[in-house]
């Protein structure tokens, strides 16, 4: 009787890879968008108060960022600051520039958005501890290799 080592699965390929990320990053962002109009706001005015999470952003960088037209930026911010999540202000450095800044409101609103995400916390919820930890520190090497 042989006991033989069983053979480990052969790595993916790169393109196999990247339509997986590519499919769980669309099934992330459809949650996302569903959570976001629950609270009344579009995918874009969710992201710009994802984007200001981390603290005020001029409207350049939030275009930057979110890979569109500084026009379309204007106007959603014009949106967000209407509702009260969001407010205008000076950049101390530089007059000409008016940073994004997150409200109260704002900040909450995000918050019950991302909480509210349940297909994605549902399948997080299929790994246990050691594997969102080995996610996570996967995910966190790639991370400077494709953020700007």
């Amino acid at each position: 009787m042989s006991t033989s080592t069983p053979t480990p699965p052969s790595a993916p390929a790169k393109i196999e890879l990247l339509e997986l990320v590519a499919a769980i990053g669309t099934a992330m962002w459809q949650d996302f968008a569903a959570a976001a109009a629950r609270h009344g706001l579009t995918s874009m005015q969710a992201k710009v108060l994802s984007q200001l999470r981390s603290g005020p952003a001029p409207m350049r960088v939030l275009a930057e960022r979110l890979v569109c037209d500084a026009s379309n930026i204007t106007g959603i911010v014009d949106r967000l600051e209407a509702h009260g999540f969001v407010q205008r202000e000076v950049s101390p450095t530089d007059r000409r520039v008016k940073n994004v800044i997150a409200t109260d409101a704002g900040n909450e609103t995000i918050r019950r958005v991302r909480e509210e995400m349940q297909a994605t916390h549902g399948a997080l919820d299929t790994l246990d501890e050691p594997e969102r930890a080995t996610l996570y520190a996967l995910l966190e090497r790639l991370r400077p290799a494709m953020e700007p």
